[in-house]
């Protein structure tokens, strides 16, 4: 059984940062990416940042770039997603995403490419 677990999320003033980890459990599959997703309250599921399990395919989405940074890969079971320079925007509750196999130079960030979830982890960006 597929299974996606968050963890790291929680209270953070502007400007700090979070180190989030995606543990991944069950997979028995030569290729295939996670994701993270983000969520806000009235807003769409955007995709973060993802990476293949080899790292051979990476990819950080141009609103967070330079703030936020991805596991080359998955290492010990785990895409860890680095988030600097945070800001009271970057609020959400953060979800990894499993996808099979994908082409391409890079993987994708659309959300309809994923099709296992984690249940999220929440973060909180405030003075």
């Amino acid at each position: 059984q597929l299974q996606l677990v968050e963890s790291g999320g929680g209270l953070v003033q502007p400007g700090g940062s979070l180190r989030l980890s995606c543990a991944a459990k069950g997979f028995i599959l030569n290729h295939y990416v996670i994701a993270w997703f983000r969520q806000a309250p009235g807003k769409e599921r955007e995709g973060v940042g993802c990476t293949s399990n080899t790292g051979d395919m990476r990819n950080v989405a141009d609103s967070v770039k330079g703030r936020f940074t991805i596991s080359e890969g998955v290492i010990g079971n785990k895409v860890d997603l680095q988030m600097n320079s945070l800001d009271p925007e970057d609020t959400a509750t953060y979800y990894c995403g499993f996808s099979y196999v994908q082409t391409g130079t890079d993987c994708s960030l659309a959300r309809h490419d994923y099709i296992y979830w984690g249940q999220g982890t929440h973060v909180t960006v405030a003075s």
